[in-house]
């Protein structure tokens, strides 16, 4: 259950005195703000893959790069499935590359295939931070392509601030708040000083104004 100091911050972001309503459902995003980290060092740096226990409000588009049975498999529940020679196109398609970076949130890939997509997609995917995560052709697709939906990923990269999905304004409070917690302390974890080292951090619906969580 989360804290009420953040159960709070999250009904402040969404009250009208801080978030005018839009005619389209905002995202609530979380800004984190890290300290005394040099990024530098790789080890500093945050790079994760979080499953949202009250999902993201809307799941998340997942593209899978597959062959054989593991894409037969894939087509019953991703959203897309690329096969190795639709790598090679899209590599010789810049505009279509990054129209299919743009389209879907997450990318799973059959393991054998990720020299060929670092190759041809690298530099389309990498920067923004959708390189697929691999997995065996024997996997449960089902499974993983579930627990993605309801996930976001995460990037230090070389600045001191972390931006990321936490839900949608729809949802209740208390998910949102629990959204929040979970990635807090997913982040504290993977910090050399924990709490220590998150100078502040903020939450914001697209439109809205930053209320303080901590």
């Amino acid at each position: 259950m989360a804290s009420k100091e953040i159960v709070e911050a999250v009904k402040n972001a969404i009250d009208e005195k801080n978030n005018k309503k839009r005619k389209f459902i905002q995202s609530v995003d979380l800004v984190i703000n890290l300290k005394d980290l040099d990024l530098s060092k790789p080890e500093n740096r945050i790079d994760e893959e979080i499953e949202l226990p009250k999902g993201r409000g809307k799941d998340a588009k997942i593209a899978v790069f597959a062959t054989g049975e593991l894409a037969l498999k894939a087509r019953e529940v991703a959203d897309r499935v690329i096969m190795s020679d639709e790598i090679k196109e899209l590599a010789e398609d810049k505009k279509k590359a990054k129209t299919l970076a743009e389209e879907y949130d997450l990318f799973i890939a059959e393991a054998s295939l990720m020299p060929l997509i670092g190759r041809s997609l690298g530099k389309i995917l990498a920067p923004r931070g959708k390189m697929p995560k691999p997995v065996p052709p024997e996997i449960n697709i089902g499974e993983i392509v579930g627990k993605l939906r309801r996930s976001i990923r995460i990037r230090s990269k070389d600045k001191p601030v972390i931006h990321c999905l936490v839900g949608k304004e729809n949802m209740s409070v208390e998910d949102i708040a629990e959204n929040i917690e979970t990635v807090l302390h997913r982040i504290e974890g993977k910090l050399e000083r924990g709490r220590m080292n998150i100078s502040s951090a903020y939450i914001k619906t697209t439109m809205g104004l930053p209320v303080r969580v901590i």
